[in-house]
């Protein structure tokens, strides 16, 4: 009788087990690679397309080293925002701002072996930042480890190797990074999961139904394009190509490659979002303020305008700060003058400017002559028909021709000979008889 009611517990509990989480929508939103702006869009994009589905729960599964600290702050507030549970399912890594971003989701569960931290701040060219942006750093992991009540001294020793926690591997000088064992002593983890079946069980989701988020090919090339390291690349392929084309004759590859960098430029920050039509706008009309600059000179105004144009519209497609866009475009002008000074110097092309400047001169060596000089005639004897002042008409029996004497007077019937014939000026002198 014992046997038979165990027997019957175990069916019945396993059958609820079986329900947990039937008739929801679990929507799995993968958070991979650097986070940048393109995954800031894309994350944006998901969740609202998550919410309108009608998900009762996101998963945001992160495998990531880190990236820049605007997207992850702007990716953090997305995450609060949100009215639907999101859990932090970290299959591998989440550092730096993975780390920042997972602290911010309601609960984070780690794959066995996963790791978690090492959110330093560094520049661009990976040294520490300033203090500015340290503080700022260190206040916001801080205000996420509180968000769902974890102690911030280990969201602080991710970020500041000040912060002393030897017993983790993280002395002073050091920072934090946590396994998943150790996440989940110190309250940094609800639990682990070794895949998808396990972390559905663990949400008590197990028999709910699944949805993934789909990475478009267009949002593909905008998470490439809006990467920070990419886009003074894309600028000054840009910029060379166009100048190196003017340098060219007809338009061939320098051209295309030029094109083709700065529409994949503006294409991938609209997909993500960042630029607009305006942005578009404003780049045409900073390009043909510098053809009006080169085919009408106006003491520059008009090319100033054009290149303040292209600026802008960088700076406002791009979604970075203007010190960053400032410092892209100023690697990209210096890219620009080197590449050119070193194609001119090799090639000796002067393509389009040679369309627009004279260059080439008009000499009798290439058969060019304003008039035919008839040395033909010197020598030839005739009388002046006319006073010579000392300019006049002579006459040589088959024909009669303007002449100039050598400076002086001569008059009419002068017995004359020729002297000099130089283009249509003939020289004379009187003859002595």
């Amino acid at each position: 009788m014992t046997a038979l009611l165990m027997v019957i517990g175990v069916s019945f509990f396993g059958n609820i087990a079986n329900g947990q989480g039937e008739g929801k929508l679990v929507y799995f939103i993968p958070v991979e690679q650097e986070v940048e702006r393109g995954l800031e869009a894309f994350l944006k994009r998901s969740i609202e397309d998550a919410e309108e589905a009608g998900a009762d729960h996101i998963v945001l599964e992160i495998d990531t080293p880190g990236g820049a600290v605007n997207a992850a702050d702007n990716i953090g507030k997305i995450i609060k925002a949100t009215e639907v549970p999101i859990t932090a399912y970290i299959s591998d890594r989440a550092l730096s701002a993975g780390a920042y971003i997972a602290l911010n989701a309601d609960q984070i569960i780690m794959e066995p072996g996963a790791l978690m931290g090492s959110a330093a701040i560094i520049d661009q060219s990976g040294n520490a930042a300033g203090k500015k942006a340290e503080s700022f750093w260190h206040a916001a992991m801080k205000s996420a480890a509180e968000l769902n009540d974890r102690d911030p001294k280990f969201a602080l020793a991710m970020a500041d190797p000040d912060v002393s926690l030897p017993k983790y591997n993280a002395p002073k000088g050091e920072l934090l990074t946590l396994n998943d064992v150790e996440a989940n002593e110190v309250g940094y983890s609800e639990g682990s999961a070794e895949d998808r079946t396990e972390l559905l069980e663990e949400l008590d989701l197990a028999s709910a139904k699944v949805m993934d988020a789909e990475v478009s090919v267009a949002e593909k090339i905008a998470r490439f394009v809006t990467n920070p390291i990419i886009i003074p690349i894309l600028l000054s392929i840009g910029s060379l190509g166009l100048v190196l084309e003017l340098y060219s004759p007809g338009f061939g590859i320098p051209g295309f490659m030029g094109a083709g960098a700065l529409l994949l430029f503006f294409f991938g920050h609209m997909i993500a979002g960042f630029a607009g039509w305006e942005s578009i706008l404003l780049l045409i009309t900073g390009i043909i303020l510098i053809l009006v600059e080169i085919f009408i000179p106006g003491f520059g105004i008009f090319g100033v305008l054009g290149a303040l144009g292209i600026v802008a519209s960088i700076a406002l497609g791009s979604g970075q700060s203007l010190q960053y866009v400032l410092v892209a475009v100023l690697l990209a002008v210096a890219i620009t003058i080197g590449g050119s000074y070193l194609f001119i110097k090799l090639f000796g092309y002067r393509g389009f400017f040679k369309k627009i400047v004279l260059s080439d001169s008009t000499n009798s060596e290439q058969g060019y002559v304003s008039n035919v000089s008839r040395n033909e005639l010197i020598g030839k004897e005739g009388t002046a028909v006319t006073p010579l002042r000392p300019a006049g008409i002579a006459d040589f029996g088959s024909e009669r021709l303007d002449v100039v004497t050598e400076g002086g007077y001569l008059p009419v019937d002068t017995s004359v000979t020729i002297t000099k014939v130089n283009g249509s000026r003939i020289v004379v002198r009187a003859v002595n008889k």
